[in-house]
């Protein structure tokens, strides 16, 4: 470590560069109201195996709680501007933004639960349709709506884009703006009373700062318990696979099925994945080995089954990677420890992170800033939840 000071100092310290590390720091360094310093640590600068490199990059409006649904209104609007709210030196980046639709179908079993966040999505102004069987067989004839009674549509304000891309835009412009990244890892934290003083790295520097966020992502539980919080977050893997089709469909969107698979177009191929059901084993797993047995048992008889044309596919390509999965109720944990007043915690998205980081980036910097939400109320989102066992679940997990 020659030639790097042992000692750093900052007001805020992110542990944590991925996208939601970095959205916070831009959104922190962008405030004109602030005039601190921002110090991000991240191990690995390459984000070679981080979450937000391994994603699908995709964003829906389609969710169950209305925070979730305005989180994701705010994040598609931001998106659609990033070449320019995100440009440097007059240099806009280009996140190869998609512009296409979730359509997300239910079984019998599932149409209460898809009717009720229907109607969510549509109190909080998302653009949404509700499509009975005989409307998806009308619109997309190449589906086979055998077991699905209804499906929900996103109209507008939802599709994909590169993950890896937006991450560099946020890093980039947190950088032109003053923001500092460490490469290193963030082992403990040190307090005086209820208080982070110190942040202890594992290369033996110590980072002192005035508030810290734990954005860590899928490492985020391992590094709140090494300083005794309990934050019930851990790796969950999730492996997509890339696959050829000899005869394509055309006009195909996001299409999340009642099985448990996802699949989408990417460019002249499709990717897809797998949700383990609730009552199937989904351990912690911090491998990044592919499980092809998924593929051949799970995914392609379901694609086959729920659309014939996917019979004749070729995988070509899978890869591997973490959620950082909220076990207590699979949504965001947001916020300050109401019993560590300068700890704040972003992470727990269980694989809505990417999505949301536009809007998590603004609200933990207005914590920071003003001590208060301002644009956005997410105190539901809040740790106080998990003290008090009362959980706020997100259904709409894909």
């Amino acid at each position: 470590m020659s030639g790097k000071p042992n000692h750093l100092h900052s007001d805020v310290a992110i542990v944590g560069g991925g996208i939601i590390g970095s959205s916070i720091a831009y959104f922190l360094a962008a405030n004109e109201d602030f005039d601190g310093s921002v110090i991000v640590i991240e191990k690995d600068p390459t984000y070679a195996g981080g979450c937000t490199a391994r994603s699908v990059g995709s964003i829906r409006q389609q969710f169950s709680t209305p925070e979730n649904v305005r989180i994701s209104r705010f994040g598609f609007d931001f998106i659609s501007n990033a070449a320019t709210l995100l440009q440097v030196n007059d240099c806009g980046p280009d996140i190869n933004l998609v512009r296409s639709a979730y359509l997300i179908l239910a079984s019998a079993d599932g149409l209460t639960q898809l009717q009720s966040a229907y109607e969510t999505q549509r109190g909080c102004g998302a653009d949404t349709e509700l499509l009975e069987e005989s409307d998806l067989s009308r619109t997309f004839p190449w589906l086979n709506t055998d077991g699905v009674v209804a499906g929900c549509r996103g109209i507008r304000d939802e599709g994909w884009f590169d993950p890896y891309s937006l991450l560099t835009a946020f890093k980039n412009k947190s950088l032109s703006l003053g923001v500092h990244y460490v490469q290193d890892l963030a082992v403990t934290v040190r307090q005086q009373s209820n208080r982070v003083t110190e942040i202890q790295l594992a290369s033996g520097r110590q980072v002192k700062c005035g508030s810290i966020v734990n954005a860590a992502g899928a490492e985020s539980g391992k590094f709140a318990q090494s300083s005794g919080i309990h934050l019930p977050v851990s790796p969950r893997k999730r492996c997509v696979f890339v696959f050829r089709s000899s005869d394509p469909v055309e006009d195909l969107p996001l299409l999340a099925d009642p099985a448990g698979f996802y699949v989408r177009p990417e460019g002249d191929c499709y990717i897809c994945g797998w949700t383990p059901p609730e009552n199937a084993p989904d351990p912690v797993d911090e491998s990044l080995d592919v499980d092809y047995e998924i593929f051949e048992e799970s995914l392609w008889p379901n694609l086959a089954r729920r659309i014939p044309q996917f019979e004749t596919i070729r995988m070509t390509r899978a890869w591997a990677g973490h959620y950082d999965f909220n076990s207590f109720d699979q949504n965001g944990i947001i916020g300050t420890h109401p019993e560590v007043p300068n700890y704040l915690m972003a992470t727990g998205f269980s694989g809505h992170g990417l999505q949301q980081a536009p809007a998590v980036g603004r609200a933990l910097s207005e914590l920071l800033v003003y001590g208060r939400y301002i644009s956005l109320d997410l105190s539901n989102l809040g740790y106080e939840r998990i003290l008090t066992n009362t959980r706020y679940a997100e259904s709409a997990i894909i």
